[in-house]
């Protein structure tokens, strides 16, 4: 079971690894992993666990797990996968701080910055005892009701030994309240102390710029979610149902399997089903990113979210909420969104040491500044211990990966890419082979025959065997045969056996006609005659079809040409894989001559023929053993055991057959520019990764050794810490812009 539920009150990196330790403790709970951009966690566990206990290990430390929003991934709709009220009332509840600490901070601000000057102090009647007694009331408000989640959220780790970014803020902006109070109510407690040195502008400026930019970093975070909000949207509110001719106009949320629904011209569909009467095309690019519109009539299938064009039709509703492709579009970019890619354990494992270590360091700051001789000072080291604190926050850590990776996952979903996790995502712009299946994938997958050539028997009787035995068959050039038979009215005989031999062909007994029906070696092996065949075998296949063996009694009675035309956006795909220099393969169980004539064709140099369904995978694990990062290309289903072997499985699927659960990454639209874009995507999304894991370092790098040196005035280090996670966001937020067609 996996569940992804919010977490409220995480700040940074570390709280994500505090709330991971946590959960990971109990009993049942096999996998733990929080994402601190959509601030949720997913839990996977064998079977359904207390979540009220899971609740209760985070709450000690300070955070809430909402156990009643999203609940578990295999009961969500697509209604309720995405629930933003949290989302809004945090963001609405930090606004209302902002604002409130601003109406406070900005007279503090003036007074502080201002007593100095004599035109100030012309109008301003106050002795500096005063003074700063106006500064104190200002400035409680600010450190008890904005301020409070800061210390709280201390007070709640240090009960259990633990720090995160709260406790920094808490420490610095505490320090500096802590001594200007003392040195405004007490002034005779710290010998030597000035009066007109206190630092309640300060405190209460950072708490102010901090929730300034936690405003900032959760306006810009609502924007990284968007492309679930987008996919939501394709839905229509209602549906027009028909109900013993009778139009009637239903909530979505009542529809049925089974229901009749009408769709006129500029409508969108409801829901996922298959037309019962009418013709029309419909615009499926908003899932497949297919700009062209789909010819639909009797029997085709449509997908809900999609937009009718210019026909009307009936259709019966055949999957609704989560076992439609839009919802398991959602459940899948939810899961991608909340996984981890490998990439993010370099931050994971500087955020671990990272508080303590910045703890240590303001100490010996602080230390250092009351030891200098000459320029010793109470009021320098306090300033610089505080600047210290406030400008290395672990937040843009924590932020560089997670925001990357929602954006880079929703922007594939929203072209028809759909990735499965961020680890899928991460090895895509690693690759350095891919192996493409031939049928489905580089041709068309609608094999059509073109020659029938016959031996020694009637035509009728045949095609009628033929027929009879091909019928029993489920692979494509078996369709293929039978399609063309029925086409010329054919009928079937009586089949009394029937064996399929995979990758080579089958068996069958048809009106007391012993048949086989396969490839060349096949029937060789039969002992089976196809020598003086061989000019026209090989001529056919030189054409690029294949070729298909027909054996009666013991001797060849027939020829068949199949035809499997290359997709036309095939050759430019190789052509520019081959450009980010990409080995190519294709495997197929074409014969030779088939082989080398669609290699040729879409310049593909490495190629193997005569491969049985099994070999795929072993082909994939001897190019691994040569050092190559192998990505498998098919249809995720007859390519399964080659897709597993990959290091990075990509299924094809065509709009309504998306093999979700057998590859890594599944195209909806077909073609096989989508493998570029795929790769594109992965390279663009781990460059903004790195970009932001390098500014976050080299933020703190700097930032850190600036302020031990007093070099750094606290309440710019307060501005500096709160727009780090806002430029981390705003630069992964730049991929949307980003062009992978």
């Amino acid at each position: 079971m996996k569940y992804n539920l919010p977490v409220e009150g995480m700040t940074c990196a570390s709280c994500a690894a505090r709330v991971e330790k946590s959960l990971r403790k109990i009993e049942g709970i096999e996998n733990v992993s929080v994402n601190l951009a959509t601030e949720k966690v997913t839990i996977e566990s064998d079977e359904e666990i207390d979540l009220s206990v899971a609740a209760k290990a985070v709450e000690k430390y300070g955070y809430k797990l909402h156990t009643k929003q999203t609940g578990n991934f295999e009961s969500n709709t697509v209604e309720n996968i995405e629930d933003n009220s949290l989302q809004d009332e945090h963001f609405a509840q930090l606004k209302n701080n902002f604002l409130f600490a601003l109406s406070l901070t900005l007279p503090v601000f003036l007074i502080s910055m201002l007593r100095g000057f004599d035109f100030f102090n012309t109008f301003w009647p106050f002795s500096d005892d005063y003074t700063n007694k106006i500064l104190l009331i200002l400035t409680t408000p600010v450190i008890f009701i904005p301020g409070k989640r800061f210390y709280s959220s201390f007070w709640t780790n240090l009960k259990h030994f633990s720090v995160n970014m709260d406790s920094l803020v808490a420490i610095g902006t505490g320090a500096a309240f802590i001594y200007s109070t003392i040195i405004t109510l007490f002034p005779g407690w710290i010998n030597g102390a000035n009066v007109s040195h206190v630092y309640f502008d300060t405190a209460a400026v950072i708490i102010l710029l901090i929730l300034l930019g936690k405003v900032l970093e959760s306006r810009a975070k609502s924007k990284t979610n968007s492309a679930i909000k987008k996919l939501l949207d394709l839905k229509p509110k209602q549906a027009t149902v028909l109900e013993n001719g009778i139009e009637k106009k239903v909530d979505l949320n009542d529809l049925k399997t089974g229901d009749r629904i009408i769709v006129k011209p500029g409508e969108k569909i409801p829901a996922d089903g298959k037309i019962l009467e009418g013709y029309s095309s419909v615009d499926e690019s908003m899932l497949t990113g297919e700009s062209l519109p789909v010819e639909k009539s009797m029997n085709s299938a449509v997908i809900g979210g999609t937009i009718n064009k210019n026909g009307t039709f009936v259709y019966e509703v055949t999957a609704l909420g989560n076992n439609s492709v839009l919802g398991q579009i959602i459940k899948l970019v939810e899961e991608a969104q909340a996984s981890k890619a490998p990439i993010q354990k370099i931050a994971d494992k500087v955020a671990a040491v990272f508080i303590p270590v910045v703890i240590g360091i303001s100490i010996l700051t602080f230390i250092g500044w009351l030891i200098i001789p000459e320029i010793s000072s109470f009021n320098i080291a306090l300033i610089n211990f505080v600047a210290v604190l406030i400008i290395a926050c672990p937040c843009a850590m924590g932020l560089a990966t997670p925001t990357a990776i929602m954006i880079g996952t929703g922007l594939g979903a929203q072209n028809g890419i759909l990735i499965k996790n961020g680890e899928s995502l991460e090895k895509a712009h690693k690759l350095t082979a891919i192996v493409f299946d031939k049928t489905g994938t580089i041709t068309e997958g609608n094999p059509v025959v073109t020659d029938v050539h016959i031996f020694g028997i009637d035509r009728k009787t045949f095609l009628q065997l033929l027929a009879t035995a091909e019928n029993r068959s489920e692979h494509p050039l078996a369709e293929a045969i039978t399609r063309y038979c029925k086409d010329r009215d054919i009928d079937f005989g009586v089949i009394s056996d029937f064996t399929n031999i995979e990758g080579h062909g089958i068996r069958a007994a048809v009106n007391g006609y012993e048949l086989l029906i396969g490839n060349k070696t096949f029937l060789d092996k039969n002992n089976i005659q196809t020598e003086k065949q061989r000019n026209l075998y090989e001529k056919i296949s030189s054409d690029g079809k294949s070729v298909v063996f027909v054996g009666i009694n013991g001797q060849l009675a027939g020829i068949i040409g199949i035809a499997d035309p290359v997709k036309s956006s095939s050759p430019e795909a190789i052509k520019k894989l081959k450009e980010l220099g990409i080995k190519i393969f294709m495997v197929t169980g074409d014969n030779e001559i088939t082989a080398k004539s669609i290699a040729k064709t879409i310049e593909i140099d490495n190629y193997y023929a005569g491969v049985l369904p099994g070999g795929k995978s072993q082909i994939i694990k001897n190019l691994q053993s040569r050092g190559e990062i192998v990505a498998m290309v098919g249809d995720g289903i007859n390519d399964s055991p080659a897709l597993a072997a990959a290091d990075l499985g990509i299924a094809i699927g065509t709009g309504t057959d998306i093999a979700i659960e057998s590859s890594d990454i599944t195209l909806i639209k077909g073609d096989l520019t989508s493998v570029v874009s795929a790769i594109k995507l992965s390279q663009k999304t781990i460059k903004t990764i790195k970009q932001n894991l390098f500014w976050a370092f080299v933020y703190n790098s700097i930032g850190i050794p600036f302020a031990a040196f007093g070099f750094l005035n606290p309440m710019i280090g307060a501005f500096a810490m709160s727009m780090s996670s806002v430029s981390v966001i705003s630069n992964s937020l730049r991929l949307k812009r980003t062009k992978i067609y």
